[in-house]
């Protein structure tokens, strides 16, 4: 049944609490948009301006811009979590375009950097996941798990105290999406096949063979862990020691050796993973070389090639140029995954012969990927839109270039391509993280659905902010008589 179209704007008399930084009346009129078919008020009893929401995108929780208001201005506002409750309200009513795209790059970018924020996480039991049913494919339908989410939030505003709110989305297997623009993914159904990590994987001592077994869902993650644990205090290693049943007695290096020997037990690599990670395993983001998200997935287990392929399989057009911190994991996932993703030499730069790696190991190898600046033509069959090229390769980035003890390794650094030169900053993703983790200390304590939602936002007032700069560059470079606008693959150009 269709809904009657909205009255126009109608004054009403009732009292609001506006919440913002300047001196205002606390009692004020709104203006109604009601529907006459379910009586559905969208009344301004959130008045929302940018003095909060450019808080919140900066790194400070609601709670803590209400009291500064309340400090500076000497009122007193509504209960802290009320309002909290009222900002989701007020986005989720708002109608944001989260198109997560670049001026530069376009929609779909020809080169793509990729990486975890690790410590964005939310507390969740892996026993609380409900699981796939067994027809479940992999496919979500990514508009209808987040009007959802945006549901969710939009219903609280009417839900009385204590009361059960039914819109609630908890985290599954197989209702549970990523983040990709409209313009970048092929369709609305998007890929998410998080429920394989389930399988046991095929457990090994030497990393490079992890990443060559078939079970490359969780071995990467392992080996970081063991890293991560050494970043605990002492104090911390030996409770989790005592936790997995195992002596507490030595020196920091000793208990985590204990551990890392025991995670290949499936419950003490839990208990381990949700020390070090939290319950959930981060938020994964694709970005563009100018640091725009493109896509992101927040990982209800620990992260791994698959989470990425997810993504990047969901796209329209698939990248030329992956940078990834173990970038022949992805590259043994993804061609295993779908034969001939990264083509050719698996994702290598040149065929890896001894020769190639004597030269790049010395600093002699140069490959020349022309079509990064100036498009093949004709194009390959099944060529990127932006390169006309249909090659697909994954590089390492500076972080962890020597990571690899797999020689063939060093012909995927980025150095040896000279149009990737000064045009890729494999660092973006690290600064973006950066600013990340400063909101860690208010996202972390929320639902997952919160958790989602609100990052989600604050990544796509990110994404605004930094296109506007791109924006203000170019306008000084344009003459004031020159138009600009987006072009079909979303770049910003001349209008000729």
């Amino acid at each position: 049944m269709e809904h009657n179209p909205r009255t126009a704007p109608m004054m009403a008399d009732r009292h609001i609490t506006v919440i913002r930084g300047d001196d205002l009346p606390k009692s004020t009129k709104s203006s109604d948009l009601s529907c006459p078919f379910c009586k559905y008020s969208a009344s301004a009893k959130y008045q929302v301006d940018n003095h909060i929401k450019g808080h919140a995108s900066r790194h400070t929780a609601v709670s803590r811009v209400v009291e500064i208001i309340e400090a500076t201005e000497r009122v007193s506002f509504p209960n802290k979590e009320r309002v909290f409750q009222g900002y989701l309200h007020f986005e989720a009513l708002t109608e944001h375009d989260y198109k997560f795209a670049c001026v530069s790059c376009g929609y779909s970018p020809a080169v793509a950097v990729m990486d975890l924020h690790k410590k964005g996480v939310f507390n969740m039991p892996f026993s609380d996941i409900e699981g796939p049913p067994q027809d479940y494919d992999g496919q979500v339908d990514i508009n209808k798990f987040w009007d959802a989410v945006a549901t969710e939030f939009i219903s609280r505003g009417f839900m009385t105290c204590g009361r059960k709110n039914p819109f609630i989305v908890p985290p599954s297997y197989h209702n549970w999406a990523p983040w990709i623009g409209p313009h970048t993914r092929q369709s609305t159904v998007v890929l998410n096949t998080e429920h394989d990590k389930l399988q046991a994987p095929k457990m090994t001592t030497d990393v490079d063979d992890q990443m060559s077994s078939d079970g490359d869902d969780m071995q990467v993650t392992e080996e970081r862990l063991a890293d991560e644990l050494l970043n605990l205090k002492v104090e911390e290693v030996r409770a989790l020691c005592k936790q997995c049943g195992l002596d507490s007695k030595g020196s920091k290096m000793d208990l985590v050796l204990r551990l890392r020997e025991k995670m290949s037990n499936r419950v003490t690599y839990n208990k381990v993973f949700e020390k070090v990670w939290g319950a959930s395993g981060g938020c994964a983001v694709i970005t563009c070389p100018c640091g725009i998200v493109c896509s992101v997935k927040f990982n209800l287990r620990a992260e791994s090639p698959r989470d990425y392929m997810d993504m990047l399989l969901s796209w329209k057009h698939f990248p030329n140029i992956i940078v990834y911190d173990y970038a022949r994991g992805l590259a043994l996932h993804g061609n295993r995954r779908q034969p001939g993703t990264f083509d050719p030499f698996e994702g290598l730069m040149v065929e890896p012969n001894v020769d190639n790696i004597k030269q790049a190991s010395e600093g002699k190898l140069t490959v020349n990927m022309s079509w990064l600046k100036h498009p093949k033509v004709p194009a390959d069959e099944d060529g990127h839109p932006l390169t006309g090229s249909s090659e697909h390769f994954v590089l390492s980035d500076v972080f962890h270039q020597g990571n690899s003890r797999d020689e063939r390794d060093v012909l995927r650094k980025i150095q040896h391509v000279p149009e990737l030169a000064g045009y890729i900053n494999s660092q973006c993703v690290e600064q973006l993280f950066s600013g990340m983790k400063k909101n860690n200390y208010f996202l972390n304590m929320t639902t997952p659905s919160t958790h989602i939602f609100l990052q989600r936002n604050i990544l796509h007032h990110y994404n605004v902010e930094r296109n506007k700069k791109a924006e203000e560059q170019y306008k000084k470079i344009v003459p004031e008589n020159e138009m600009m606008q987006l072009d079909s693959y979303g770049r910003l150009m001349l209008v000729l």
